[in-house]
């Protein structure tokens, strides 16, 4: 018996004719206006000297080169540049400068600079205060949970399949209630750093063990924890200001009534996970828990401090545990054109591409993990499930294109490939499961590696690179974006999919 393999995913961008979106279809049939113009006043020598030209434009256009059109990578160039001159894509920390006056606040560069966080109304049965995170450039709420999960490596097929269907489950509940945005799960694989062994150690060490057992048990220590990884994985759940606006104002209005509208759906959420998905905790994070998380996101190297200084605090000592949202971002950061530096680190950051032969459940498992001993690898998976009516007006703006296609190829004598009856198929598919109930989810996926800055971080990329090519998927290296896709991959606020015009 053999694990299932999913496939059924199509292009999140269709095109309106033969993949041409509206905006390049105007600016070709634009660009050849002088060419057809030529031809209608028979000045031959003006058409053939177009024609070149026209045949040029429509290729920058059109013809995409590392996922981007030329004409969008001469643009990005110039945007980049520009922050380059401007200063915008160096970033330093008010903490670090002295100038933080609320520690509360979060202090984040790039794409992360929107975020606050607030402490919500009491939550659960334990009455804990999860902390909502605003992000007021995107406009939306979001909370974040730490999950606990067995793993599928030594499932059997059908289990996974179980665990596969149980994800399909929790995506049609959060289409259904209409209010989550985006559901994105974040793994990291951590180079342990050895701190609760060592708090264990110094409880349970007998000053009467034998010399040799001691000396044993600190040679495997200093041998095997480097070698060692942890593993993390969060749940942020996103709901954009749009979706959860009106419920808010029943609810009671400003922050307190975004969260208890958040609480509603966390509730369904956290019972998805524990129930199909096959979840054994989740806990969802206050500030204290969140700063920690992102701290360890951007500083990976400081999480065993963080960890020590808790459990002496947590064992009565007078130490101060933990890390204020002001000083959670790093000191200082600067975006490169392949990679980003943050304090001692630096990060390289692809994003995947599904393939077309499809995938098995768990075949991402080779992204997260690390080459050697001492590098962070990041994970993360954005689902966004689509409104009903949106989602069958792309299936139908689909159909129609693929349609459109097949039918001129017809008539012009080119025979249908392969890919494009499969294409067709798709399309036929997921309109056939829209129509029974199920959700048209959004996907994307982040992956990132995590080095210290002194050691050579375009070898590590071209490593990750290589782990994403042997899961079966192919890697795009975010050129000119290292920034955002670091925020995307490797901080779990649920900061990653583009918002489109007509979302909702």
């Amino acid at each position: 018996m053999s694990a299932h393999r999913y496939g059924d995913y199509s292009r999140d961008v269709s095109g309106w004719f033969l993949g041409m979106t509206g905006a390049q279809l105007a600016l070709v049939a634009l660009s050849g206006m002088p060419a057809l113009l030529a031809l209608n006043a028979q000045a031959w020598g003006l058409f053939f000297g177009w024609l070149p030209v026209w045949a040029l434009l429509a290729a920058v256009l059109l013809v995409p080169v590392r996922g981007r059109a030329a004409g969008r990578w001469f643009a990005d160039l110039l945007l980049h540049a520009m922050g380059v001159l401007m200063g915008w894509t160096a970033f330093g920390s008010r903490a670090a400068s002295g100038t933080a006056d609320d520690l509360a606040e979060a202090d984040l560069p790039g794409v992360l600079a929107g975020i606050r966080t607030h402490d919500g109304p009491p939550f659960g049965q334990l009455f804990d205060r999860p902390v909502i995170v605003q992000d007021s450039a995107a406009r939306t709420w979001a909370a974040v949970a730490r999950i606990t999960h067995p793993g599928i490596g030594l499932a059997e097929p059908g289990e996974r399949d179980r665990m596969g269907a149980g994800l399909a489950e929790l995506c049609e509940l959060t289409a259904r209630t209409e209010l989550i945005d985006t559901l994105a799960v974040h793994l990291r694989t951590v180079p342990d750093d050895g701190a609760e062994r060592a708090t264990w150690e110094h409880a349970h060490t007998r000053g009467d063990a034998p010399t040799l057992a001691t000396h044993v048990n600190a040679l495997l220590g200093a041998m095997l924890t480097p070698a060692a990884v942890r593993t993390e994985a969060f749940v942020t759940v996103v709901a954009g200001e749009s979706r959860i606006a009106r419920a808010a104002k029943e609810a009671g209005g400003g922050v307190d009534g975004r969260a208890r509208v958040l609480h509603g759906v966390m509730a369904e959420v956290e019972a998805a996970l524990r129930g199909p998905v096959g979840c054994t905790a989740v806990a969802w994070l206050d500030s204290a828990a969140l700063a920690a998380a992102v701290r360890t996101g951007f500083a990976p190297g400081d999480r065993g401090q963080l960890v020590a200084a808790d459990l002496a605090a947590a064992s009565g000592q007078g130490l101060a545990a933990g890390v204020p949202m002001a000083a959670a971002g790093p000191t200082q950061a600067r975006a490169e054109v392949r990679h980003y530096v943050h304090d001692a680190w630096a990060s390289v950051t692809d994003t995947i591409l599904l393939p077309d032969q499809g995938a098995v459940l768990g075949a991402l498992a080779p992204v997260l993990v690390p080459t050697m001993a001492g590098e962070r690898r990041c994970l993360t998976v954005f689902l966004a499930p689509l409104p009903l009516e949106r989602a069958t007006r792309m299936v139908g703006r689909e159909e129609m294109s693929a349609t459109t296609g097949n039918e001129l190829r017809a008539r012009m004598g080119f025979r249908q490939r392969a890919r494009q009856r499969r294409d067709t198929e798709r399309i036929g598919a997921a309109d056939e499961k829209l129509a029974t109930g199920r959700a048209l989810v959004r996907l994307a996926v982040a992956a990132c590696v995590t080095v210290p800055a002194s050691w050579p971080v375009a070898e590590h990329g071209r490593r990750l690179s290589a782990s994403v090519r042997a899961a079966g998927f192919v890697p795009l290296r975010l050129d000119l974006a290292q920034d955002a896709g670091f925020a995307a991959a490797a901080i779990p606020l649920g900061v990653g999919l583009p918002n489109r015009r007509g979302r909702r």
